[in-house]
Formats: C-alpha cells, structure tokens, sequence
C-alpha cells in the first residue's frame, strides 16, 4: 500500500509537473508545509480542473490550508454526493515538509 501511494504520488508529481510555471522555483528547505500546501492547491486547481481535465469533472477541490492541526492539507471530494468523505487527501508536515496522500481514489482509475 505504501509503495502504491508513492508512486500515486510521484504520477501526481509528474501530471502537476506539465502545468509548471516557466519561473524556476525556489528551494524547498526554508519553506513551511504550508507554503507547500498553497502551491500544491494552486498547481491541482489549474492543472486538474481549470484546464479541463475529463477525469476530474466528477470531482471539486477542497483546500483546507489553514489547519490547527500543523497539516495543511486538500481534499478531492465527489461533486453533488452526499457523502463528505474526501476519495483522496494531501497534506504535508514537519520541517523540512513532507507531503503524504492518501484515500480510495488511489485504488481507482481516474482517467
């Protein structure tokens, strides 16, 4: 399972790598999760849904980037369901910060 969510991540890492910026990026190491987070929510959201993205019509984007909980993280959630849980969470923490994901859309197909 955890070698799955790897390389769900690194796929993720690689989709949201085709939408980046032309601007080379500043390092990592002195930025907070939460930096990391608002980057992150920005690339999903341009890249994911505002490009038109088939396999994520089905789906809405759900930061929640101002958690106490020292987790910045966002959720994808099915559109119009009643059911609230998200199908797939990514957060990250710590000093230097460590993104993790995770949920039942790792174990689907999306396209």
């Amino acid at each position: 399972m955890r070698r799955l969510a790897l390389s769900v991540i690194l796929v993720a890492a690689t989709g949201l790598a085709a939408c980046k910026p032309e601007a080379p990026r500043p390092p990592v190491s002195g930025q907070s999760a939460l930096d990391i987070m608002e980057k992150v929510a920005v690339a999903a959201n341009t890249c994911w849904f505002k490009s038109g993205d088939a396999a994520f019509k089905a789906y809405q984007l759900s930061p929640e980037l101002s958690s106490f909980s020292g987790r910045p993280r966002i959720f994808l959630v099915r559109k119009g369901s009643r059911d609230d849980r998200p199908v797939l969470v990514v957060q990250a923490e710590g000093k230097p910060p460590r993104l993790d994901a995770f949920g039942p859309l790792l174990n689907e197909d999306v396209a």
